[in-house]
């Protein structure tokens, strides 16, 4: 990427993680909208789907039939008909401004290259088509606002030199607007969706254990919001369709329908070059100039058992098992390179990646070639020896997304940044206490924040004993304290250092006064 494009991606950027920080605020991390969008755009399709079959059933589909039978519903706004119909719109609108602010999201963070390329790629068709089907969702309802959209549409693709005649001369009169039309209305808006759920099926096909539904609380939040506007502002159609007539005044969507008035206001040939532009730019971000990728994950075979937790934690299914070459009965992990994100998180699974091993060299079963566990373990024993005698030494492992944990430094703090703080296995918490350390501080990404998807959970469970390898009963919890933060949020990662602190404090005298002789 050109250095002009990339300055101000990321000045947008900081405006954009601005936003986030306040939506954090007033809903919390793991409740934040913006960091469930796509599973949000999922919930928006299926109730769209649900609606429009109930709708579907409703519909008279004949040319004179379908304005009175919707209409019908407009009359009856708090009937379930009405509200459906209405909860329909909204959701359509809701779906539209959840797939364009994920694409923002996701540009603004970079988030189109390497391993993200086939998410990226797959997901621009998407929009095309939940605007097809969106813009035919007017022309069923066969008032006013659907004549214009239909003539509109028309007039727009008539401008292509594909058609043996114009598309308009389908709306000259009364009599030109047939059943056989309809039929052509009806497939366009109830035919697309099936393209539609192919393609987000095939949109997270390379992501493993995809958020296709978003946290309980917050799906019952935009659910009821959508409730909300259908019963405060119903939808209701507008004067029937009457080609004799120009419509003059219309309640116009200009978020589903902007394409008209952008078209009149300008020309067919400049939406088309307009649209190709915006498409040709997205599809070649992917392939723009990027920096040196991060070496993959390595397997190295003696040590690989077979174990499968790698596979099973890799967030983006990079990770699939072979036969063993030299051991029956046995499987050997297989890194993808074109799927790997160089995020670690396998090696903080793998089950050789005890620090506690005797070996000289620790080699474990999966390891990064750019930071490989062996060096973590020396690192870690070098920076708790560096505090000297310190009475409460601290060892602090954070992530390089997330709070810059070197900036934590202070006379008692050694402080080591992972690629992802899944990268850590839940022994070297044990180690670190074992070697010195009085107290252990685990910093990752904010809940539903992290960079690589799943490592912030996986972090979670592992340190919580829910997830293998799973830290050892025997570590005293009082011991241990986690922080989980987003970049920049330093506060609330020396808050947690701050009482980690007391807690050891509290601990050592009680200690103390066990260890106290008593005097009879």
């Amino acid at each position: 990427m050109n250095h002009p494009l990339r300055a101000f991606r990321l000045h947008a950027l900081a405006g954009f993680r601005r936003i986030e920080w306040v939506f954090d605020t007033a809903f919390g991390s793991g409740q934040n909208p913006l960091r469930h969008l796509g599973a949000l755009g999922f919930m928006m399709f299926w109730l769209l789907v649900v609606s429009g079959i109930y709708l579907y059933v409703m519909l008279d589909t004949s040319a004179e039939g379908a304005f009175r039978s919707i209409d019908q519903l407009s009359r009856e706004p708090w009937q379930p008909g009405g509200v459906l119909r209405s909860l329909h719109r909204y959701a359509a609108d809701g779906f539209i401004v959840v797939m364009l602010v994920h694409l923002l999201r996701e540009g603004l963070y970079g988030r189109y290259r390497g391993f993200r390329f086939f998410s990226w790629l797959t997901g621009i068709p998407l929009l095309l088509l939940a605007y097809t089907n969106a813009i035919g969702g007017f022309w069923l309802n066969w008032d006013q606002l659907g004549q214009f959209s239909a003539l509109a549409t028309a007039d727009w693709l008539d401008w292509l030199p594909i058609f043996a005649s114009p598309l308009t001369r389908n709306f000259i009169g009364v009599d030109t607007v047939s059943d056989r039309l309809f039929s052509l209305f009806v497939f366009v808006h109830i035919g697309v969706p099936l393209f539609l759920i192919f393609g987000l099926w095939f949109h997270i096909q390379r992501v493993s254990r995809a958020a296709v539904f978003p946290p309980r609380r917050l799906a019952i939040g935009a659910a009821v919001t959508l409730l909300a506007l259908a019963l405060v502002a119903p939808v209701t159609s507008q004067a029937p369709a009457n080609l004799a007539v120009a419509p003059t005044a219309l309640n116009y969507d200009w978020l589903l329908l902007f394409v008209h008035p952008l078209t009149y206001a300008t020309s067919p040939a400049f939406v088309w070059l307009a649209l190709a532009s915006v498409l040709l730019l997205l599809f070649a971000l992917p392939f723009l100039p990027q920096p040196a990728p991060t070496p993959i994950a390595v397997v190295d075979v003696v040590n690989c058992n077979g174990c499968r937790r790698c596979f099973d934690d890799c967030p983006y299914a990079a990770i699939t098992m072979v036969p063993h070459p030299t051991r029956s009965l046995r499987q050997l992990a297989q890194v993808d390179a074109d799927l790997c994100a160089s995020c670690g998180i396998c090696v903080g699974a793998c089950p050789s990646s005890t620090p506690f091993r005797s070996a000289a060299k620790l080699v474990t079963g999966i390891d990064m070639p750019s930071a490989p566990i062996d060096m973590l373990r020396h690192r870690l024993v070098q920076g708790l020896a560096a505090l000297g005698e310190h009475p409460c030494k601290i060892a602090v492992f954070g992530c390089d997304h997330g709070v810059d944990v070197g900036r934590l430094a202070a006379s008692d703090v050694a402080s080591f940044s992972l690629m992802c703080t899944a990268q850590l296995p839940p022994s070297f918490v044990e180690y670190a206490l074992r070697d010195g350390a009085a107290g252990v501080l685990v910093s990752a990404c904010a809940e539903g924040a992290c960079e690589y998807r799943l490592g912030q959970r996986w972090t979670a469970e592992r340190l919580q004993a829910t997830r293998e390898p799973h830290l050892r009963a025997s570590v005293p919890r009082e011991r241990l304290a986690m922080a989980w933060a987003g970049a920049g949020d330093e506060p609330a990662v020396r808050q947690a250092l701050q009482s980690l602190r007391q807690r050891i404090a509290a601990a050592e005298a009680v200690a103390s006064v066990d260890r106290t002789p008593a005097h009879g």
